[in-house]
């Protein structure tokens, strides 16, 4: 199961849409298949070994030419499924503004 919030509204992929990922630094890219997407994340098939490669921060590309694209993180992992959770442009700098006023 995915850490989503119980009402959110999730597009499901009967046979899956081809997409990539990429690492955050363009040093490996792999693809696979999103078989669900929801506002906050999606639910990916991986189609080749992802051993040894830094899955915590990537990238979700869903046109072959990279222009339509999510920030994300990695949710879980479940064998060749992984969720990821959509990074919000500006959401780490977020949380790191209070501790940068107390000063």
């Amino acid at each position: 199961m995915t850490p989503e919030k119980p009402n959110a509204s999730r597009v499901a992929f009967e046979r899956g849409f081809p997409v990539w990922l990429m690492a955050i630094d363009g040093t490996w890219r792999r693809s696979c298949r999103i078989m669900d997407v929801s506002e906050t994340g999606a639910r990916l098939i991986v189609e080749s070994s992802i051993e040894g490669i830094n899955l915590k921060e990537f990238f979700l590309l869903l046109s072959s030419t990279g222009l339509a694209f999510r920030r994300c993180e990695l949710a879980w992992v479940n064998g060749e499924e992984i969720g990821a959770t959509f990074l919000r442009q500006g959401a780490k700098k977020k949380a790191a503004r209070p501790a940068d006023t107390e000063s």
